[in-house]
């Protein structure tokens, strides 16, 4: 007896997989842009010795490398379940 699923009858994961992907290009983008601006700031006050906002942009610049990394993650991770989900 061959008793599957049909799951082209359940729509929308191709508008999932875009929603999905546009929001975490706008993460991906926003965190490259503070991973600079960190960098500057971390840049410009070591170089005046100011070793306090040193310390919270290089914080500030490790977060922003995590978010971009979890970001591009994501987006990989999403459209390998949607792949998995269209296989079964």
């Amino acid at each position: 007896m061959d008793v599957f699923p049909d799951f082209g009858s359940v729509g929308g994961a191709s508008e999932l997989r875009t929603v999905v992907g546009a929001l975490l290009m706008f993460v991906l983008i926003i965190a490259v842009l503070m991973l600079i601006v960190s960098a500057i700031v971390w840049a410009i006050s070591s170089s005046t010795g100011n070793p306090h906002t040193a310390t919270k942009a290089r914080i500030g610049a490790w977060v922003a490398l995590g978010a971009a990394a979890l970001a591009g993650a994501g987006v990989t991770w999403v459209n390998f379940l949607l792949d998995v989900g269209d296989r079964l």
